[in-house]
């Protein structure tokens, strides 16, 4: 099965995260099939905190790709802020 999940990155209290694109039996961190963006929890001024191709999202779940929920909570906050903006 293939699923949508984060990905860490960063360092030690500086978490960083990718959104990716892969197979569930892979470990968290490990082989990906896509980067479809990213979310950094700790931006700060102009930084742009999180990113999400939104197209690719839509492509992915087409196909059968499983999000996880904290993704499903992103993608909806990536959504509000395209609408907002």
């Amino acid at each position: 099965m293939v699923v949508i999940r984060l990905s860490r990155g960063g360092s030690k209290a500086r978490p960083f995260y990718n959104v990716v694109v892969a197979d569930k039996r892979v470990r968290r961190d490990g082989r990906f099939i896509e980067r479809i963006g990213y979310y950094n929890p700790t931006a700060r001024g102009a930084e742009q905190g999180l990113n999400i191709a939104q197209d690719r999202y839509a492509y992915w779940t087409g196909v059968g790709a499983q999000a996880s929920d904290t993704v499903q909570r992103l993608v909806k906050q990536a959504a509000a802020q395209v609408v907002a903006a």
